[in-house]
């Protein structure tokens, strides 16, 4: 799998931003195949950085009402990327 498959996006929120500047986290939305190892590798290349550490979740889909019928969003994974001290991507600090 390429490393632009594996990370789709960062994930700017209010939590993400408060982790980004306290402990040097940054949250991605990953491919659902895709590993610690993969995510790991993918985030060096893309930013040119040192990780140091990453967790992954599963965010199931939300349920979705359009008039009388019910669906459901599609579930994702969610990965948080500790980088080492000093490290930071500058994409992300504008944001």
């Amino acid at each position: 799998m390429e490393i632009h498959q594996i990370v789709k996006k960062i994930l700017v929120t209010e939590k993400s931003t408060v982790a980004r500047d306290k402990s040097n986290k940054y949250f991605f939305e990953v491919n659902r195949n895709a590993n610690k190892v993969e995510i790991s590798e993918a985030v060096e290349k893309l930013f040119k950085v040192k990780v140091a550490d990453v967790r992954v979740m599963h965010v199931l889909g939300k349920k979705k009402r359009t008039g009388r019928t019910m669906g459901q969003k599609s579930s994702w994974k969610k990965a948080i990327v500790t980088l080492a001290a000093g490290s930071r991507i500058e994409i992300a600090e504008g944001v």
